[in-house]
């Protein structure tokens, strides 16, 4: 259940920065509204979803864990993961555009 919160939290927090920077708010440029700080946030949840899903998954091999919250662990760290994967592909696209442009 805290895995499906976390990337709920990036998710605001990712709405709010983007309301911030386009309501020409000075949070924007504050290290809390920080792309790079989003970026690490959003790395560091994945993290977290991905070992949570590692150790739910031994705890059921052992009998410790119901297979239903394994199996949502699982599904919450692919989601994140996928989600992390989307970005780095369009952050990579959007540098490749850039880079194209005439100076």
């Amino acid at each position: 259940m805290a895995a499906d919160l976390t990337g709920v939290q990036a998710y605001q927090a990712a709405i709010r920065s983007a309301q911030n920077v386009a309501g020409g708010s000075d949070k924007a440029e504050s290290p809390e509204f920080d792309f790079g700080n989003l970026v690490a946030d959003a790395i560091n949840q994945t993290s977290g979803a991905l070992g949570n899903a590692e150790q739910l998954t031994a705890a059921s091999a052992t009998g410790q864990a119901e297979m239903i919250d394994v199996a949502t662990a699982v599904s919450a760290a692919e989601i994140s993961l996928e989600t992390m994967v989307a970005v780095r592909d369009e952050v990579v696209r959007a540098y490749q555009e850039i880079l194209r442009m005439p100076m």
